[in-house]
Formats: C-alpha cells, sequence, structure tokens
C-alpha cells in the first residue's frame, strides 16, 4: 500500500498512516456486512482512482475471486466513487452488478480524515446466497452500517488506539450489542457461552454489562469501577476478564454514527484454555532454567572439587591432568549458565566463545594473546555443549604446545558461517604463530586425550569433520566445520 500510495497519489505521510490504521480495523466490517471491501484512492492527477488494499470477509462468500490491488480505473466510469468522493457521502443507489453471474450489490463509503475525503471504500456484497436474515445478522448488519457512518464521518477508526487483528477478538469469536446506558440489545451465542464459562447463570440480554462483568470477576475490593465503565462500552479499550476459571478477552467499540454514542459493541473471545497453555509453557519454561542453573551448579562444585584433589597431588602430570579436566568440566558449565537466563534451548555461542578464550586463557604463557574475529551466532544448546568443549581442547592444546615459556605469539580463533537454508555450516580456524606441528603428526591418528575428544565430538556429536595442518609460514591451523540449523 505504501508504494502505491506514494507512486500514484498525492496524500501526505500522515494521511497513509491513517489508512493504514484504517486497514488494520477494517476486516470487522468486513466481517460484520458480509462483504468484500476495496479502499479506491484519487490518483495524483484526478482523473483516476487506484485500489491500494482489499479485505475479503470470514462470514460470507467473496465477491471477487481475483486480486484488485493496484487496479487502475478512470473517473466516470464508476459513478457510486465519484459521488461518496465528491459528496461525501455513503452511496448505496443503483442495481446490484453482475460479475461471472453473481449478482453484486456494491456501496461507496467515503473515507474521511480531519474533514478532507482521502478514498472510498467499495463494499460489494455477494447476493447468490440472500435468504431472510437472522436475528444475529441484523445485528451485524446494523453496527456495519453504523460503523460505515463513522468512518464516512472521520469518527473510526479511533487514532489513539493501536490494535493488533491478530490478537484482538473478531465478530465471529462473539459478539454483544449494548444501549447508550450499557444495557444487553443482543448477544451472540458464542458471547453467551464465553460468559456462561465466567458463571454467568442468566441470559445477557437486558443486563446492565459492565455491572455483570464486574460481579463475575473477583475483586479484593469494592466493584472495579474501571471496569464496568470498559465493558459499558463507554470507551475504545480492550481487557480480560477471568473468574470461575474462565478468561475472556474483552473489546469495546463505541457507536457514534451521527455524534453522540447511541451504543456500543462488545467483541469478545473465550481465550481460556489459551491462557492456560500460556501458562504451562512459563512454568516449564522456569522449570527448565532452573535445571541448566542446577546443573551450572553442580558443574562447578565438581571443578571444585577437583581443584582441591589437584592441590593435593605431588605428581606434576597428574596435577595436569586434572587441571585439564576442570577446564572441560568449566566450558559445559559455560553453556549451562547461558541457558538457564534463556526461554528457549538456543544460546548465542559468540558469547560463550569468549568466555571459554578467557578461561583458557589463564593457562597461557604471559605473553601470548588470544583473539577472536567472526559470528558463530545463534546455535541449539545440543550444538553448542560439544561445541564448548572442543573449542577448548583446540585452544588449550595451542597454547600448551605452540609456545615456549616467555615467548610472545598470538592465537586467532575465526568464525564464519552462511551457506543456503537448510545447509548452513559454521567454519571455525584456530591458528597460532607458534613453533608448528612435529614432523611426520597425523592428527587423525594423535593419541592424547584431547584431539580423542575433539575427533569423537566433531566428528560423532556434531556431525562435522576436523583437521589439523601447518599454517603457511610458522604455526598450526586447525579447521571446524559443522553444520548447523538456519535460526529465523
Amino acid at each position: 500500500m505504501n508504494d502505491l500510495v506514494r507512486q500514484h497519489t498525492a496524500l501526505s505521510e500522515s494521511d497513509l498512516e491513517w489508512l493504514h490504521l484504517l486497514v488494520s480495523e477494517w476486516q470487522l466490517l468486513s466481517d460484520l456486512s458480509f462483504a468484500d471491501l476495496v479502499l479506491w484512492v484519487p490518483t495524483l492527477d484526478g482523473t483516476r482512482y487506484v485500489s491500494v488494499a482489499q479485505m475479503r470477509p470470514n462470514t460470507g462468500p467473496t465477491s471477487y475471486q481475483d486480486d484488485m490491488v493496484g487496479h487502475l480505473v478512470p473517473r466516470g466510469r464508476r459513478p457510486m466513487l465519484d459521488a461518496a468522493l465528491d459528496e461525501g457521502r455513503i452511496v448505496r443507489e443503483g442495481d446490484p452488478e453482475w460479475r461471472e453471474e453473481v449478482p453484486v450489490r456494491v456501496e461507496s463509503i467515503p473515507v474521511r480524515r480531519e474533514g478532507r475525503v482521502l478514498g472510498v471504500i467499495a463494499r460489494n456484497t455477494n447476493l447468490l446466497t440472500v435468504r431472510t436474515p437472522s436475528r444475529l445478522e441484523l445485528t451485524y448488519l446494523q453496527s456495519a452500517s453504523d460503523l460505515a457512518q463513522m468512518i464516512a464521518a472521520g469518527a473510526f477508526p479511533f487514532p489513539d488506539q493501536q490494535v493488533d487483528m491478530d490478537a484482538s477478538p473478531r465478530a465471529g469469536d462473539g459478539l454483544i450489542r449494548l444501549d447508550a446506558d450499557g444495557v444487553v440489545q443482543y448477544a451472540s451465542p458464542n458471547a453467551l457461552s464465553a460468559y456462561h464459562r465466567l458463571g454467568l447463570a442468566a441470559d445477557l440480554v437486558g443486563q446492565h454489562l459492565g455491572k455483570i462483568t464486574a460481579e463475575l470477576a473477583p475483586s479484593r475490593g469494592p466493584v472495579d469501577e474501571a471496569l464496568v465503565k470498559l465493558a459499558s462500552g463507554y470507551a475504545p479499550r480492550e481487557t480480560e476478564v477471568e473468574g470461575n476459571g474462565g478468561v475472556i478477552q474483552l473489546r469495546a467499540i463505541p457507536l457514534k454514527p451521527k455524534g453522540p454514542r447511541i451504543g456500543s459493541l462488545v467483541l469478545l473471545r473465550d481465550v481460556t484454555e489459551l491462557r492456560r497453555r500460556e501458562r504451562e509453557l512459563i512454568t516449564k519454561d522456569a522449570t527448565i532454567r532452573e535445571i541448566h542453573h542446577r546443573v551450572k551448579n553442580n558443574l562447578q562444585t565438581v571443578a571444585a572439587l577437583l581443584r582441591l584433589q589437584a592441590r593435593r597431588m605431588d605428581s606434576v602430570r597428574g596435577k595436569e591432568a586434572l587441571n585439564e579436566a576442570v577446564r572441560r568440566v568449566g566450558s559445559i558449565a559455560i553453556v549451562h549458565e547461558t541457558l538457564s537466563h534463556n526461554l528457549d534451548e538456543r544460546v548465542e555461542f559468540d558469547e560463550i566463545a569468549d568466555r571459554v578464550l578467557a578461561m583458557v586463557a589463564e593457562i597461557a604463557p604471559g605473553k601470548v594473546v588470544c583473539r577472536r574475529s567472526g559470528r558463530c551466532g545463534i546455535l541449539d544448546a545440543e550444538v553448542a555443549t560439544p561445541l564448548s568443549m572442543v573449542l577448548t581442547e583446540v585452544v588449550q592444546n595451542a597454547l600448551e604446545h605452540a609456545f615456549a615459556p616467555g615467548e610472545q605469539g598470538t592465537v586467532d580463533v575465526t568464525a564464519v558461517r552462511g551457506g543456503p537454508r537448510g545447509a548452513e555450516r559454521l567454519l571455525i580456524t584456530v591458528q597460532d604463530d607458534g613453533r608448528g606441528l612435529p614432523e611426520g603428526f597425523d592428527p587423525q591418528r594423535a593419541g592424547n586425550l584431547g584431539l580423542q575428544i575433539v575427533r569423537t565430538l566433531v566428528e560423532g556429536e556434531l556431525g562435522g569433520s576436523f583437521d589439523m595442518r601447518p599454517a603457511p609460514g610458522r604455526g598450526t591451523h586447525v579447521v571446524l566445520d559443522i553444520p548447523v540449523q538456519s535460526q529465523k
């Protein structure tokens, strides 16, 4: 719609915002009218109309099989559009049009903002299934007529209320029509069922909706005056009401077709099961985070015990082995600590990589610097946990074997992530400028525990590949190639 309005019309940005607000709300008008809506806006030179938006009803058959957005129509071809634009009134006269052997009643509703008519809504009703309307349908049509008059007067939509139509109740979810005093004139079967869920035993018709709603919603103090006012439809508001184990979502729409408020529409939806599932998910999320927190605490306890044992060891090799185990346990604990703060089982691995490098750097000779570049991105926990251990082993191996005590050097960790969706890969390289690999060294057959862990985790758990080879010039070049899932 933005492109069409800016390309073909003279409307300002504030006018365009008003049209966006209208389009965000007009599903209600379409459903209440049982009709298709097409928004036509005059072009810059005033000789044509361009259709910038279209809506089909959820409550009846469509009048348009094709998408009308982007169509251009010369002035004069549709006299009802001309009359609505020029005279600023709703135009209903005229015989039904026939489209592919389907009779269609066409009406034109001017869209007014601050006294100016910005465009025209063409309301197209498929008459093929017309029959004697029920009380529900009559209430729908009367409410649609009131809303159409409000649009023509510039009183709808409400500029101070942004509505999320995906989350708000719709006409089919439940509808109540109130008079000017807030007394129920009509309640649809779905609306009545929702109030029965709250504990109402009687009928709604003839009841003051605000008072009944406040009585059904438990409160610690006197009657909730704000809830009474909202449910009475005095202002455009949304809220949720909970009582008797049920939860309903309310949206009030004051009806002012000729200025003063003549009544209100209240749309409502029973969201009891939805809220119950949301609470269950919140409870599960909290439980999972607590489990990760406890696992992290237990791993830190294990690491502390290993440190105590290392201090009591007389063997230098024994102390080194225990200290390596401390770092391995610590790398896993870092992942669980990160997961304990997340709502899902995914983590930002760059933060984990930085903490792993800082932990391993504690064993580095004083003049060796560890650096990271590139981005690993968000990874699933089942990838992040083994990958953190692999990174720990590779960097630790470089720090222990590449440099002599007191020697200056660097260990660079670089991450590159990319590839087609569904086959994305993470490439991590670890390169040092140390002494390099011993002659005849084969990383696929080397027997030390660290490289065995790397090979097992990369190839077995992560489904990737691992390679270690001499770096160009000096040092060692390690490559980890791992498949990862694309994150939306």
